[in-house]
């Protein structure tokens, strides 16, 4: 899913002149919370792959490399500073602290599925590798999820530009892509936000009675 704020072209154009350092740069970046769209600089590390100017297994290489030191880096980050920082934020908003000691026990729950499917979404892969270090996730179980997760994720973005790539264009893969991203990312916040909606009017009547 892009974000839109550098056009495909600029990232093309970086492609072009840095190669292999544009695409580990771009994925990295934006796992580090940086609104760069590490989904289309993949897509263009395939594409670019698939017309022979890169190769197929150095890009692979570098997108699941960006995603993996990202998400560490993000992962150290929300461990030793993402509480009291979630806290301050929860304040301003009005949020309770005991809302979000609900939210870090329901995320330490679903720790490994966030950790390895956050990766087909893109505000999940900014912000699940930061929830699994407030989660206090071990960190040997988050690396293998988030290996895992990139892995599998790198592979399907750099193979289907690389083969996908030679009989449609470019613009028109990413506008696919970003639309089933879309499309994932509504079902997911359905998911997740119907049951809690049905969970609050539950207390909420329990609470009248």
């Amino acid at each position: 899913m892009s974000l839109d704020l550098i056009s495909l072209e600029s990232i093309q154009e970086f492609a072009d002149q840095y190669g292999y350092l544009a695409i580990f740069l771009g994925i990295l970046l934006e796992n580090l919370g940086i609104p760069i769209p590490g989904e289309t600089v993949t897509l263009v590390g395939g594409f670019l792959a698939g017309s022979e100017e890169l190769n197929y297994w150095l890009v692979l290489s570098d997108a699941v490399a960006g995603a993996v030191i990202g998400g560490t880096c993000g992962y150290w980050i929300g461990k030793f500073g993402g509480w009291p920082f979630l806290v301050k934020i929860g304040k301003i908003f009005r949020i309770s602290d005991e809302r979000f000691l609900n939210i870090k026990t329901q995320f330490s729950e679903n720790a490994t599925k966030a950790v390895f499917f956050g990766r087909f979404f893109a505000f999940l892969r900014i912000f699940a590798a930061p929830l699994a270090g407030i989660a206090e996730m071990p960190f040997g179980k988050f690396f293998f999820y988030n290996l895992a997760g990139a892995t599998t994720w790198a592979s399907v973005m750099v193979t289907l530009a690389f083969f996908a790539g030679r009989v449609v264009s470019l613009e028109e893969l990413v506008a696919w892509v970003s639309k089933f991203a879309i499309a994932a990312l509504l079902i997911l916040v359905a998911v997740i936000a119907i049951p809690i909606w049905l969970e609050s009017r539950q207390v909420k009547h329990i609470a009248e009675d």
